[in-house]
């Protein structure tokens, strides 16, 4: 199983776990992050959110991202996946799944992948607000998160 994986299509929670955690008994925890599509962002109405990458480029980041992951962690599995394209509000934009012996490996291990992703991998967001289609910044906070992996 591809440990990143960018798509258009919906992905299903319990199904993308299942797989992961396949046969392997030694899995004590699997933490997970959904990230979803919000209708309000910086004080306007969101109606829809398009998601663009760079093709080879983003699987490569993020494939670097989980690599710094497991050498942190005692990781069996970890997996990211990425909508791009238009996507509405509660839509799910990204999974990240990891599994561990422990749980304390696991929430760290999701936890830094969701933070280097927000922030390394290149992607590029695009809201439709009643004021028109506006580029979404970096924000300062995802680049503080980072600082406490240092």
């Amino acid at each position: 199983m591809s440990r990143v994986r960018i798509q258009t299509d919906d992905f299903d929670l319990s199904q993308e776990v299942a797989q992961l955690r396949a046969g392997n008994a030694k899995v004590g925890a699997i933490v997970t992050f959904v990230g979803t599509v919000r209708d309000l962002n910086e004080g306007a109405a969101v109606a829809e959110m398009e998601l663009e990458h760079y093709p080879g480029m983003t699987e490569q980041a993020i494939d670097a991202i989980i690599d710094q992951a497991c050498a942190r962690w005692p990781l069996y599995g970890a997996l990211v996946i990425h909508r791009v394209g238009p996507l509405q509000p509660m839509d799910q934009i990204v999974l990240v799944a990891a599994t561990a012996p422990h749980r304390g490996e696991a929430f760290s291990a999701c936890e830094f992948i969701i933070d280097y992703l927000k922030t390394e991998a290149p992607f590029w967001k695009k809201e439709q607000t009643p004021e028109g289609a506006r580029w979404v910044d970096a924000r300062s906070s995802d680049d503080d998160a980072l600082k406490k992996w240092s």
